[in-house]
């Protein structure tokens, strides 16, 4: 390979100590954009050419000669040597090596603070589309379950009290919504770090006749940075993709922390398949969903690193940092985490049955037509404050009668309310209640449907 002597480290005195060596080097983290450094060069390359500042022939020849060392990383041939500190400098040195001095102009009119922020874009970019398609996949699975469940009818929580009846299907559908709203942040984090900072150089930007709109174009920016300062130290792109990773993790955990619950025997809602769980290594009747743990434990990692890419943004001054280096350690991190519970919760979601039988056997437990009867008094005229009064008495009375509010016969009613008529009935019991549901949007299995086919289409298009 080429000399090991950097030219910048002409500047320096002596040899740099193995500490620094091994302390300094990014090259075990940041390899994985070799593709994207690639195309970034051969895209600065051709604008190089075109402002006549290399010749034809030598870019023809990088271009050649960063193709093929493309093809030697893809089949495991190149020599990652942690000298070179970064991909950047490996790439350029095993180009110089390749094709000599017209190597060494590759670098003309760029630094390593421009060259490092557009990888980082370009790896977002094609990070973000992967994310969106995995989130679609996880969706298009609950959708599916929930077709499953439209008239399935379950408890449904605030507090972890029950409070309302709901149908499964419009539970399952409560994901779908949250999955989306991800979709759309990660589509305005993409939408936003979509400019190119090429051409900003160290921080200030060149003498030299760069063109830096022509590089965007190629590269797929929609538009330049227009203060090179800013442009090379800009890393928020970077923490609100974090963000947007740790808001799905956030959604992943809770439908973990959920499944968790109603797949114990103290609920038995749900059946997590075989094989997405494990047994004890003591107690050989357990049936662990430690896959669904393992989802709500690694959020916290992915917490994290949003924590430490706000950390190292917050104390920096103006300009490009050395700080920025640790930035990929972070966004490698929270996207891997993210991207492999993805595909466990897709695998979980497909295979996971509802115990309808358990579920409806208690279904009537915890008054879960109480809001349902003060709405029918309301629409006989009484004031909803007045109606939950009343209702919230007949509740008090059937907790010492142990009787539900279903079981009462009408006269008990109207000792507590004269405008209670014999159609009450009619709006008692949770099956009753979820069919009675008028708004959009609501738990009810007319409201579920209506949903199950908007998604349909959605996410075939």
């Amino acid at each position: 390979m080429a000399e090991t002597k950097r030219s910048w480290e002409k500047r320096l005195a002596g040899e740099p100590d193995e500490l620094t060596v091994d302390f300094v080097e990014s090259l075990s983290v940041d390899r994985r954009l070799y593709k994207y450094d690639i195309v970034g060069s051969i895209a600065h390359s051709q604008m190089l050419a075109e402002q006549k500042l290399i010749t034809k022939d030598e870019l023809k020849a990088i271009k050649g000669g960063l193709i093929e060392i493309s093809r030697e990383i893809e089949r495991g041939q190149f020599e990652f040597a942690k000298k070179y500190e970064d991909i950047h400098l490996a790439i350029e040195a095993a180009l110089v090596a390749k094709i000599g001095e017209a190597g060494k102009k590759l670098h003309t009119g760029r630094s390593r603070n421009d060259q490092v922020a557009t990888d980082i874009r370009l790896w977002m970019r094609d990070a973000i589309e992967i994310l969106q398609a995995k989130l679609n996949g996880l969706q298009r699975a609950f959708v599916k379950l929930a077709g499953k469940y439209t008239e399935g009818v379950m408890p449904g929580y605030t507090h972890l009290q029950r409070a309302q009846p709901i149908v499964i299907a419009s539970y399952l559908l409560s994901f779908v919504e949250q999955f989306e709203r991800d979709i759309t942040r990660l589509k305005n984090c993409s939408e936003l770090l979509n400019i190119s900072p090429l051409g900003c150089g160290a921080v200030a930007g060149s003498t030299l006749p760069l063109e830096r709109k022509s590089t965007a174009k190629r590269l797929g920016f929609a538009d330049i940075s227009y203060n090179s300062i800013d442009a090379v130290s800009d890393r928020d792109f970077c923490a609100e993709f974090i963000f947007d990773c740790a808001l799905i993790a956030t959604h992943l955990s809770r439908l973990a922390e959920d499944w968790i619950i109603y797949s114990s025997d103290e609920f038995g809602f749900v059946r997590i398949d075989d094989s997405y769980c494990t047994s004890s290594s003591m107690m050989p009747q357990k049936r662990n969903p430690d896959v669904l743990e393992l989802i709500r434990g690694k959020t916290a990692s992915v917490y994290g690193s949003l924590i430490a890419i706000l950390t190292i943004l917050k104390g920096q001054p103006s300009g490009y940092n050395r700080d920025l280096q640790e930035d990929k350690i972070h966004i490698f991190s929270a996207s891997d985490t993210v991207k492999a519970s993805l595909d466990m919760a897709q695998a979980i979601v497909s295979h996971t049955k509802f115990n309808t039988k358990k579920i409806s056997a208690g279904l009537e437990e915890g008054f879960l037509d109480a809001t349902a009867l003060a709405e029918y008094l309301v629409g006989k005229g009484v004031a909803f404050r007045e109606a939950h009064g009343i209702v919230g008495s007949l509740v008090a009375y059937c907790e010492k009668a142990n009787k539900k509010l279903a079981e009462l016969s009408l006269d008990e009613l109207k000792k507590y309310s004269a405008s209670i008529e014999p159609d009450v009935y009619e709006n008692l019991g949770a099956v009753n209640v979820v069919n009675k549901y008028a708004t959009e949007g609501a738990a009810g299995p007319k409201q579920a449907k209506e949903q199950i086919a908007y998604w349909n289409k959605q996410l075939a298009e």
